[in-house]
């Protein structure tokens, strides 16, 4: 099988990499290497064609699904950070480069797989979330949630590109994916608090902590992930892919802190200090994955101690 995977270079992509070179895949990665790092693929340069470009050029997106048999659209401008300080581009990005990618897909009735996010419900207070439950979010001038609304407008193009033109697509929503090779630079808060834990240092928590998530190994979500491709029966709709057992961020650390065996302590910060203008927060964020449970027979299987354990692993062989 060819695959092409758009964000190939990113933390989730690059994981997607390894896993189908292990299924004897033909891979295929475009990234322009903007959240993404070639040192994701780096133990792989020879294995897979590598190219720097860009999902909103039309002709290169073409040319490459052309060739392809399935797409993985992994690629996305994501972390609050960087949605706050690259507005425009970030939308952008997750617009007119989904839409190029769809466009492409269909031309050539390419199978496809796009990664929305947990983002797209906001702040909906109904807990755990499902995929039909509705969109909650905040002011425009709130531009958190302008990421939410450009990948809410992403599904939104799939679902009708299914509909009237019969792309074969799947959306899975991720929800707070987590492992090696992520980033804390643009806010991802496990890589962040077990650096800061690893080196003894303060554990800064934005807000009271009393948030809660629910954390989900990569390795899962990669399993998730290829599993939904490979069913028929699963184009065209939309599943939550997530973790179980949810953690408030205080927890979270205090978990970290044992497990990495730190002398860290914790401290707090607030929003306001901690990120840009135009930050809102959620206080909860559970998925329901019974659909996706059902329908490919997939649960996860590591443990946010696995979680923390592997991330700190990864931490240490990179110092």
């Amino acid at each position: 099988m060819k695959v092409l995977i758009t964000g190939g270079g990113g933390f989730i992509g690059s994981h997607l990499c390894d896993a189908l070179l292990r299924d004897g895949a033909q891979v295929t990665v475009i990234d322009n290497f903007s959240t993404g790092s070639p040192k994701n693929i780096a133990h792989i340069t020879n294995e897979i064609e590598i190219i720097s470009g860009d999902i909103r050029d039309v002709a290169l997106m073409e040319s490459l699904t052309q060739k392809a048999d399935l797409v993985l659209h992994m690629a996305a401008a994501l972390g609050v950070s960087r949605i706050l300080e690259n507005t425009l581009e970030s939308i952008s990005t997750n617009i007119t480069g989904s839409e190029v990618v769809l466009n492409a897909a269909t031309k050539f009735n390419t199978r496809l797989i796009i990664a929305s996010t947990s983002e797209i419900y906001g702040k909906n207070p109904a807990q755990p979330l499902s995929e039909g439950d509705d969109r909650v979010v905040g002011s425009p001038q709130k531009l958190r949630w302008s990421y939410s609304d450009a990948k809410a407008i992403e599904e939104a193009m799939a679902f009708a590109l299914h509909q009237d033109n019969q792309l074969p697509v799947t959306t899975v929503r991720l929800f707070n994916t987590v492992g090696p090779r992520q980033t804390g630079q643009y806010g991802m808060v496990v890589p962040r608090f077990v650096a800061s834990a690893l080196k003894n240092d303060a554990i800064t928590i934005y807000g009271t902590g009393d948030q809660s998530r629910v954390f989900c190994h990569v390795y899962d979500a990669v399993r998730g992930i290829l599993l939904l491709a490979k069913t028929e029966a699963a184009i065209g709709d939309v599943y939550n892919l997530g973790g179980r057992g949810e953690i408030t961020i205080n927890e979270l650390a205090n978990n970290v802190v044992r497990i990495t065996d730190s002398k860290s302590k914790l401290s707090y910060t607030a929003y306001d200090d901690a990120y840009p203008i135009g930050f809102e927060d959620m206080q909860r964020r559970v998925p329901n994955i019974s659909k996706i449970t059902s329908a490919i027979d997939w649960q996860p299987e590591h443990s946010l101690e696995d979680i923390i354990s592997d991330v700190a692993d990864y931490l240490r062989e990179k110092s």
